[in-house]
């Protein structure tokens, strides 16, 4: 049974488009390796151990290599989404080719978002309504900061027309599929159910109301930063945990670009150094490096000399920390 800590707020798309299906009742409540590749993805052989699969790994920069920030915790045949970047329903049913139905379109029901910046967002419609018309019958049920119905509403809204004449003209749709339940999140704990206790942990990002995530499962316990400043918190919440993911940028990198850029990245990001503090810490037990971002190299018109590489983000947190970590690619499985 699950217990939501949070305010919940459902959004029905059906009543933004004034069609006649009818909704459910509303819900209310306030190492980088050399052998590692983009394609594999090896299943856990028991299947009820808990398995992290990074959907996308990629950052603002379209690199046709590395998709959208997603990541997906599987346990039990059922799938948690950490985030919804750019391409991540195509990933997910790459992954349940490669063995992990759980990703399959159809049972993406579950989300978690860490805060609103485009990068992390830009797969939620996508989410919303490839698996409603692939089959799904369940509304998607939405986790994130304030903001979060706003958002959905936004979507459901943009592409009324569509829904209304796949429910409504001779496509046979399911009902539900393509509504959104949406809990708007404080910290703490936000979901508890027969597989997971998921928390929310407020991190510093500029202005934004963001989260990381601690996911406390039968077997395993994983810590997603999202995007951060250096924060306690995370450090509080991993404490010997298996699992510590992390965005990051370089120091290298940094000191090529501009000074505003050099700014931005201060105000809204963690460096290899600072990650590397935070590993020492709390001692996880794989640090695995994510969404490694290089704002002011990746834009037009900037020269960073092949700066804020996999290899120079490893190479400088070994120089900080001596315990086991790499860099994730999309659809490496944990």
């Amino acid at each position: 049974m699950r217990l939501v800590m949070s305010l919940a707020l459902t959004i029905l798309a059906a009543s933004v488009l004034g069609c006649d299906a009818k909704p459910p009742p509303a819900t209310t409540e306030a190492e980088a390796q050399a052998t590692q590749t983009n394609t594999a993805a090896v299943p856990a052989t028991n299947p009820g151990q808990t398995q992290v699969v990074f959907l996308g790994t990629g950052t603002p920069l379209p690199d046709p290599d590395r998709a959208g920030p997603s990541t997906a915790v599987v346990v039990n045949g059922s799938a948690y989404l950490f985030d919804t970047g750019a391409g991540v329903v195509r990933r997910a049913m790459a992954a349940a080719r490669n063995g992990i139905p759980a990703l399959n379109s159809v049972n993406l029901k579950t989300a978690f978002l860490t805060h609103l910046h485009s990068d992390h967002t830009l797969g939620l419609p996508d989410l919303i309504l490839t698996p409603w018309v692939m089959g799904r019958q369940e509304p998607l049920e939405l986790y994130g900061p304030v903001g979060t119905a706003a958002m959905t509403k936004g979507i459901q809204a943009a592409w009324a027309e569509d829904i209304d004449r796949r429910l409504n003209d001779l496509q046979p749709s399911p009902a539900h599929g393509y509504q959104v339940n949406v809990h708007e999140i404080a910290p703490g704990v936000v979901l508890k159910d027969d597989n997971v206790t998921i928390t929310a942990i407020p991190v510093p990002h500029g202005p934004w109301i963001a989260f990381g995530y601690k996911i406390d499962t039968a077997d395993r316990s994983i810590v997603i930063s999202g995007d951060t400043r250096p924060t306690p918190a995370l450090a509080e919440a991993c404490k010997q945990c298996d699992l510590l993911i992390m965005e990051v940028y370089t120091l290298g990198s940094t000191a090529r670009v501009t000074p505003a850029w050099k700014a931005y990245r201060e105000a809204y990001h963690v460096s290899t150094k600072e990650v590397a503090e935070i590993a020492k810490q709390s001692r996880p037990k794989l640090l695995v490096l994510y969404h490694r971002a290089n704002p002011g190299c990746d834009q037009a018109g900037t020269d960073c000399r092949g700066t804020g590489s996999e290899a120079e983000a490893l190479a400088e947190i070994k120089q900080f920390y001596d315990g086991p970590v790499i860099e994730a690619h999309d659809l490496d499985v944990r």
